[in-house]
C-alpha cells in the first residue's frame, strides 16, 4: 500500500461523513426509520442486497468455492429457495405489514396477538443481531491488520465511527443510500478481482484447463442433509430448497433489518418490484462471486508465490486467524497482485461490506428498541423526542457492536456457526407466527406462543441431541411444528381473537409466475453449469 491507497480510503471515509450530513432532516419516526416511506424500488434493492451481500460474502464465500474442503459451486445452492420466498413474500406478508403502517415488524405480532410474542421475539432479534454484528466487523478489521498492517483497534474505530456518524445524522435516508454506494464498490470489487486473476492465470481457456473440475458440480440429489456429523451430506438440492424457502422467508419477512427497507417503500407497486428485483439479481451476483472464487482457488493452486504469502500471513497472525486460513485468499490476493490505487478501492469494498451490516444493524436495533420497549415505558413522544431519542439508540447499539467486535477474540473460533445456527432455532417458529397472524382468523395468542416455545424447543433438541440434522432443516421443522402446534392449541382451548385485521392473500399473479419460472431457470442453469464451464 501506498499514498494513493490511503488517499482513497480516506476520501471514501470523508464522503460517507458528508452522506450522513446531506440527509440530516429527520422530523419524526417515518423520516428516521422509513426515510418518509419516499423511497424507490432502485436503491431499496442495492439496499436490500448490500445487507446480505456483506463481507463474508466477498472474502468467506469466495474461499469456501475456491480452496475448502467440500466446498465448490455448490454454494449456489444458498441460492434456490430465494426467488421461492420472494414470491411467497408478494402473496402472503408483506402487503399485510405494509399497510399496517409499522415502524417495528413485531408491533404487529401485538396488534393480532399480545406484547409477549412481540417482545419476546424483539428481544432476541436484538441480542443475537448486535452480537453477530460484532463479530463480522471483528473478522474483517482482523483480516486487514494482518495482510495491510493496518492496526486492529484502527480498523475497528474507522469502520465504527464512520457508521455511526452517518447512521446517528441520516437515519435510514442515509443507511440506504449508503448501502446503494457500498453495493456498487462491492460488486465492483468482485469483478476486478475475477479480471485480474484471470489475467494471472493467462485467460479464460488456461482457467478451464487448470480449475478441479469437482468443484463445478452444483447441484445434488442424493443428499439429503441428514449425516454422520462429518458435515459431508449438508449441500443436498432438498434440504437447500426446502430448508432455505423457510429461512428467507422469515429473513426477508420478519427480520427488522430487511422488513424496514420494504416498509421505507413508497408503496405496494414498490414493494412489488423490490421482491421481485431481489428475486432476478441475487443468483447473478453470487455466480459472479462463485465464479470468481474458483479463479482464485486456481490461481491459489498454481503459484507457490500466492501459497507462500498466505502461509507467512497465517503463521504470523495464528493465534487471531487459527482456523481462518482460507479467509485470507482474497486479502492476500489483493495486496499481491493488483497495482495501488486498485488495491485502495479493493480495500474500500471490504470496508464497505463492513459497513454496510453495521449501518443497517445499528438503525433497525434503535427502530425495534423505541418502538417495542422506550415507547411502552415513557408513553407517547413528541416528534423531537422520538428523532433524539432514535440517534441516542443508533449510538448505544453501535457501540455494543463495537464492544462485542474488540472482544470477540475469546469466542470467535465458533461464533459464526453458532450465530447461523441460533438464527436457524428461531426464524421457523417466528415465520410460523406472523403466518398465524396474517393468515388464520382462529389462531390467539396463546396458541401461537405455546407454538413459538414448541417450534423453538424442538429446534433446541435436535442442535443438542441429533446432529445428524443439518441445520437449514431446522428451519422448516420450526416453522411447520409451530403452525401445527399453534393452530391446535386454538381450536383446543378457543378464545376470543382480536378483530378488525385483514386475514388472507394479495394479488400478485405476474411476479410469481416470474419468479416461479426464474426458480426453475437457476436450478437448470446450475446444473448445466459443469457442462457448460467445460
Amino acid at each position: 500500500m501506498n499514498w494513493i491507497d490511503y488517499t482513497i480510503i480516506l476520501v471514501y471515509l470523508l464522503a460517507f461523513l458528508g452522506l450522513g450530513y446531506l440527509f440530516k432532516e429527520n422530523k419524526d419516526s417515518g423520516d428516521y426509520f422509513l426515510g418518509g416511506r419516499s423511497m424507490g424500488w432502485v436503491p431499496l434493492s442495492l439496499s436490500t442486497m448490500a445487507t446480505q451481500l456483506s463481507a463474508i460474502s466477498f472474502i468467506s464465500a469466495p474461499a469456501f468455492v475456491g480452496i475448502k474442503d467440500g466446498g465448490g459451486l455448490q454454494w449456489l445452492t444458498y441460492e434456490f429457495g430465494v426467488p421461492l420466498a420472494m414470491a411467497f413474500l408478494l402473496v402472503a406478508l408483506i402487503p399485510s405489514l405494509y399497510k399496517a403502517g409499522i415502524v417495528s415488524v413485531y408491533e404487529y405480532l401485538e396488534r393480532r396477538f399480545d406484547a409477549s410474542s412481540r417482545l419476546l421475539i424483539s428481544f432476541v432479534f436484538q441480542v443475537s443481531r448486535s452480537v453477530a454484528t460484532g463479530v463480522m466487523v471483528y473478522t474483517m478489521a482482523l483480516i486487514l491488520q494482518a495482510t495491510t498492517g493496518i492496526e486492529f483497534w484502527i480498523s475497528v474505530i474507522l469502520i465504527g465511527v464512520i457508521t455511526l456518524i452517518y447512521s446517528f445524522q441520516g437515519g435510514m435516508k442515509a443507511v440506504i443510500w449508503g448501502d446503494v454506494i457500498q453495493m456498487l464498490i462491492l460488486f465492483l470489487g468482485i469483478v476486478i478481482c475475477l479480471t485480474y486473476g484471470l489475467s494471472e492465470l493467462g485467460g479464460w481457456d488456461n482457467f478451464l484447463t487448470r480449475v478441479d473440475s469437482d468443484r463445478l458440480t452444483a447441484v445434488d440429489f442424493s443428499k439429503w442433509g441428514f449425516t454422520n456429523g462429518d458435515g459431508q451430506d449438508e449441500f443436498g438440492f432438498w434440504p437447500m430448497v426446502i430448508g432455505g424457502f423457510f429461512l428467507y422467508a422469515s429473513y426477508y419477512g420478519t427480520d427488522q433489518t430487511q422488513t424496514q427497507r420494504l416498509l421505507s417503500a413508497k408503496g405496494l407497486p414498490t414493494i412489488k418490484k423490490l421482491l421481485l428485483a431481489n428475486g432476478l439479481f441475487r443468483f447473478p451476483v453470487t455466480l459472479t462471486y462463485c465464479i470468481m472464487g474458483l479463479v482464485l482457488g486456481t490461481l491459489l493452486l498454481s503459484d507457490l508465490g500466492f501459497q507462500d504469502q498466505i502461509e507467512q500471513v497465517y503463521t504470523a497472525n495464528i493465534d487471531s486467524l487459527e482456523g481462518k486460513k482460507a479467509d485470507l485468499m482474497v486479502p492476500v490476493f489483493i495486496i499481491k497482485y493488483l497495482p495501488n490505487g486498485i488495491i485502495g478501492i479493493l480495500l474500500v469494498a471490504i470496508m464497505s461490506a463492513a459497513m454496510s451490516s453495521l449501518s443497517s444493524t445499528v438503525n433497525s436495533l434503535s427502530a425495534v428498541t423505541i418502538e417495542d420497549f422506550v415507547k411502552r415505558f415513557k408513553g407517547d413522544l413528541s416528534d423531537t423526542q422520538y428523532v433524539r431519542y432514535s440517534r441516542f439508540l443508533s449510538i448505544f447499539w453501535g457501540l455494543v457492536c463495537l464492544f462485542f467486535a474488540f472482544f470477540a477474540g475469546n469466542i470467535e473460533g465458533t461464533v459464526i456457526e453458532v450465530i447461523n445456527k441460533v438464527s436457524s432455532i428461531f426464524y421457523g417458529p417466528i415465520l410460523a407466527a406472523f403466518i398465524l397472524a396474517l393468515l388464520t382468523k382462529r389462531t390467539h395468542a396463546l396458541g401461537a406462543n405455546i407454538g413459538i416455545v414448541i417450534g423453538v424447543g424442538l429446534n433446541m433438541y435436535l442442535w443438542l441431541y441429533v446432529p445428524e440434522v443439518f441445520w437449514f432443516w431446522w428451519n422448516a421443522i420450526g416453522c411447520v411444528v409451530t403452525l401445527v402446534v399453534g393452530y391446535m392449541i386454538s381450536i383446543l382451548i378457543p378464545k376470543t381473537t382480536k378483530q378488525g385485521i385483514k386475514i388472507g392473500f394479495y394479488k400478485a399473479n405476474t411476479e410469481v409466475l416470474i419468479l416461479l419460472g426464474y426458480f426453475v431457470l437457476i436450478i437448470a442453469i446450475s446444473i448445466l453449469l459443469k457442462s457448460i464451464l467445460l
